[in-house]
């Protein structure tokens, strides 16, 4: 078994206290495109009863008693319940990044769940979660590129960072295949389209490498480079995006 399957494991199985109604994979792990050590472990689980102080306390204890096992760090699981599992724009109890807080189950959750979820206890999506329509899914991800990524463009320190690179680069050739033909791409087929869809060749190399390969740590010239010609290429790719979308 290996470390991934053990740490899904250890989590149903103290999940189990809290009787879900069922347990999701999507992301990475439910796309085909999982990194075992690099990808995160997204998760969706459906409880019976309402998420009050109670069963929130309850939640918690579970994920502080996995907090030694491995990768534990990379496991993320949002909390619906029944009456609450309509709405994107719900906000639901979520663990990730080693703490409780409140988040959307996005409609790309929602729309991978029913495409590609990969169901580890109990129930499909397609019998508790409501689908999502093409033009909701587009408008998501449009909107998503235009109020978080453009901005985001312009804060010059975060693109010497490997994570923004690589996320802005992929969540930007995603969002283009899904605003026009309505449908998800994983991470490796974005990196597939990217040169294409006119990005630099060279920071997409880099972002494959750092994704499947062993690659060294960037050296500070070639991080002001790359953040440089990420940012140069995103900037003018949102705005058509945008342009073209309204």
């Amino acid at each position: 078994m290996n470390r991934t399957d053990a740490l899904l494991d250890r989590f149903l199985s103290l999940l189990s206290e809290l009787e879900p109604l069922a347990v999701w994979a999507h992301g990475s792990l439910g796309g085909g495109d999982y990194q075992e050590g690099r990808s995160d472990l997204d998760l969706v689980a459906v409880l019976k009863e309402p998420i009050g102080v109670r069963t929130a306390w309850r939640v918690a204890l579970v994920h502080a008693r996995l907090r030694d096992a491995p990768l534990a760090g990379l496991l993320h699981c949002s909390y619906l319940t029944l009456p609450t599992a309509d709405g994107a724009d719900r906000r639901h109890l979520t663990w990730a990044h080693k703490e409780l807080f409140k988040r959307p189950v996005s409609p790309v959750t929602r729309r991978e769940l029913h495409t590609f979820g990969r169901v580890l206890h109990g129930e499909a999506p397609a019998g508790l979660l409501p689908p999502v329509t093409d033009r909701e899914l587009a408008d998501f991800v449009v909107r998503d590129q235009r109020d978080f990524w453009r901005p985001a463009v312009d804060n010059v320190p975060l693109w010497t960072r490997d994570v923004w690179v690589a996320l802005g680069l992929i969540t930007f050739a995603r969002a283009s295949v899904t605003a026009r033909e309505g449908r998800l791409i994983s991470k490796r087929e974005a990196l597939d389209l990217l040169p294409g869809l006119g990005a630099p060749v060279e920071v997409v190399e880099d972002i494959r490498a750092r994704r499947y390969d062993d690659a060294a740590p960037p050296t500070e010239e070639w991080a002001a480079r790359r953040a440089g010609l990420a940012r140069d290429y995103l900037g003018p790719a949102i705005d058509a995006l945008v342009a073209s979308y309204d």
